[in-house]
C-alpha cells in the first residue's frame, strides 16, 4: 500500500453494498409491522363495538313488557269503525282499557286473536281465538276459556263503547305472551257458550298488538 492511499481505497465495494440495500428493507419491514399493529387495532376496536352493540340488543330483548297497545281501524265496509285498547301489567293481572266508536249500539264480541296479520279487509286473516291452552270458548270469568276471550264491548246509542277489566289469564310475557297478536271487535255479541267463537258474527275492527313506547 502507497503512504498516500487512504486504507478505505481497499476495501470491496462489493462487501459494502449489502449494507447499503439493509437500510431501505428495514423500513419496509418497520412500515408494514405498523400496518399489521393498526389493523390489529382496527379489528379489537370493531369487536368491541360489535360486543357492544349485541349486549344492548341483548338488555332490550331481555326487557319485560309492561304496556302494550293497539290501534284499531275499521274492516271493509266499516270504515267508521275505530278505536284504540291498552294493556297494562299490574300486579298478577293485566289491565284492559278500549274505547271504540263506530259501532252498532249493543253488545259486540272482543276477543284477542292468534294472529297480528291486519291485511286482510275482513279481518280474518287474525286467524281464531288466541288459544294456547286448547280450551273452550266461555267468557272472561270462567275457570276453562280462551286466553283471548274477552267477552263483550257495549256500545251506547251514540256507537261508543268502554271497556275496563283486570284481567289474570292474559300475560304481556312469557311463551302465551299476546304481543303481536290480534285484537278483533265482532260484528254482534258473544253469547259465551257457543263454540268455538261465541256466534259474534262478522269482523268490523281490527288491530295488531305492540308493546307500548316508554313513557
Amino acid at each position: 500500500m502507497r503512504a498516500h492511499e487512504s486504507p478505505r481505497s481497499s476495501k470491496n465495494p462489493l462487501i459494502e453494498a449489502p449494507s447499503r440495500r439493509t437500510a431501505p428493507m428495514t423500513r419496509v419491514i418497520a412500515i408494514l409491522s405498523t400496518t399489521a399493529l393498526v389493523a390489529i387495532a382496527l379489528v379489537a376496536a370493531c369487536s368491541d363495538s360489535t360486543a357492544s352493540s349485541d349486549g344492548n340488543d341483548a338488555d332490550t330483548a331481555a326487557k319485560t313488557v309492561t304496556k302494550a297497545i293497539v290501534q284499531l281501524a275499521g274492516t271493509k265496509g266499516n270504515e267508521k269503525t275505530m278505536g284504540s285498547v291498552t294493556f297494562t301489567q299490574q300486579g298478577d293481572g293485566v289491565l284492559v282499557e278500549a274505547t271504540v266508536s263506530g259501532l252498532a249500539p249493543g253488545k259486540h264480541g272482543f276477543h284477542i286473536h292468534a294472529l297480528g296479520d291486519v291485511t286482510c279487509p275482513d279481518g280474518k286473516c287474525t286467524a281464531g281465538h288466541w288459544n294456547p291452552a286448547g280450551a273452550k270458548h266461555g267468557s272472561p270469568d270462567a275457570d276453562e276459556r280462551h286466553h283471548g276471550n274477552l267477552g263483550n264491548l257495549e256500545a251506547g246509542a251514540d256507537g261508543k263503547a268502554t271497556y275496563k277489566r283486570l284481567d289474570k289469564m292474559i300475560q304481556l310475557n312469557g311463551a302465551h305472551s299476546i304481543i303481536g297478536r290480534g285484537i278483533i271487535v265482532h260484528a254482534g255479541a258473544d253469547d259465551l257458550t257457543t263454540q268455538p267463537t261465541g256466534a259474534a258474527g262478522a269482523r268490523v275492527a281490527q288491530g295488531a298488538i305492540g308493546i307500548a313506547a316508554e313513557k
